[in-house]
């Protein structure tokens, strides 16, 4: 099943480019008709070279983690029949040296907050579990090498 998104860059007219001092600046265009402005981070390119109102590949990173995890924590727990009233994740990511001496999002910490109604409320044990499957079945976490934990309240 492919996934496609289109990334486009343009050297502005003013900038010389071979002296490395460029806008990082770009554009992410998905599927659905979505357009998102994009940089490299300010962390790793300094401004002006980078645009700090734009998402990052490594906020993207992080929040494609966030996201797919969320998403089976929702679907396992509808099984469940827990009814979720929202759900907040305030993720991050640490950027090290792996094994190998190069940078790489080396871990993603996950602090998700549950909100539950209903009168079948799980319990912690229980809201563990589904944490824990829903890692178990998210196929982002799946594709990476990077620790990933689940901090919970």
């Amino acid at each position: 099943m492919p996934y496609n998104v289109k990334i486009t860059w343009k050297k502005k007219p003013d900038e010389a480019f071979i002296d490395n001092k460029y806008s990082r600046a770009h554009t992410w265009f998905f599927d659905g008709g979505i357009e998102l402005a994009a940089s490299s981070s300010p962390h790793v390119v300094p401004l002006p070279m980078s645009d700090e109102t734009a998402v990052d590949p490594e906020e993207a990173f992080i929040a494609a983690i966030s996201s797919c995890h969320m998403l089976w924590f929702l679907s396992i727990a509808a099984g469940k029949k827990y009814l979720v009233e929202s759900y907040e994740d305030d993720a991050e990511g640490e950027l090290r040296k792996n094994e190998e001496g190069k940078l790489a999002m080396t871990k993603v910490t996950l602090k998700p907050q549950v909100n539950f109604g209903g009168d079948n409320t799980p319990s912690r044990e229980q809201i563990d579990e589904i944490h824990h499957l829903a890692h178990e079945k998210c196929f982002i976490a799946s594709s990476v090498k990077t620790q990933i934990s689940v901090l919970q309240p």
